[in-house]
Order: C-alpha cells, then structure tokens, then sequence
C-alpha cells in the first residue's frame, strides 16, 4: 500500500513540472509591423505641415531592431531599439517644406531577436 502511494505522489509531482523549451524559442515568423498614422496607404499632405510618421512592431520572440525607410525626400533616420520588448511603438517627423510635388514614399519593418525579418508596411504621401 505504501509504495502504491509514494509511487502516486511522485508521479503526480512530476506531472504538473512546467517544462520550457530552452533552444530556439522562436516561432519562425518575424515582427508584424503596422504603420497607424496616416492610417491610408495613399494619403496627401500641404506643404509645410509637419508629417508625422507613427507605428509598431511587435513579436512574441522580442523586437530588436525597427527600420523606417524613407523615399522621396532628403531624409533617414537612425534604427529604432527594441530591446527585446515585445511591442515596440515609433514615431518619426518628416518635413514637407520646400517639398511641394513631392512623393514621398515610407517603408517600415522590423527584425527580432532571432534575426527574422517581419512583414513590411509602406504608404505614399503626396506633397500639394
């Protein structure tokens, strides 16, 4: 009878041990990125507004790196640091002075702590 019950016990403490993968816990899919402002893929802005840039990157793994590409005007900007966070907001301004006519084309995407490289975001604003 005894060693019916240790043998219960010691089974049921095994049982409910947590168990965590420790190599590569990734999910084998990068960053989803999304651009929230402008919400449009094709928008139109006056010249000498200020256009302001804004989004996130998040993913289960951590986000490490952010890149915001942008086209049509003289201007770049540094990676954003995730950190390993799993949500990582950004938020860039880009001038529209001197710009009128201009198309300006915005690419943003992110790469996690794994090296995988997520889904891309674009939109096209147009200078009037």
């Amino acid at each position: 009878m005894w060693g019916s019950a240790l043998a219960l016990v010691v089974g049921c403490g095994t049982r409910e041990r947590f168990v965590f993968p420790t190599e590569n816990p990734g999910n084998g899919v990068g960053p989803v990125t999304q651009i929230t402002h402008p919400a449009t893929a094709d928008t139109a802005v006056t010249e000498g507004d200020l256009l302001i840039i804004e989004g996130r990157s998040f993913d289960p793994d951590g986000v490490d790196t952010v890149y915001l590409a942008v086209g049509g005007v003289s201007q770049g900007f540094a990676p954003f640091l995730g950190q390993g966070k799993d949500t990582v907001d950004f938020s860039a301004q880009i001038s529209t002075i001197g710009h009128s006519g201009a198309t300006v084309s915005v690419q943003a995407y992110a790469v996690d702590v794994l090296g995988q490289q997520g889904t891309t975001d674009s939109r096209q604003i147009h200078i009037e």
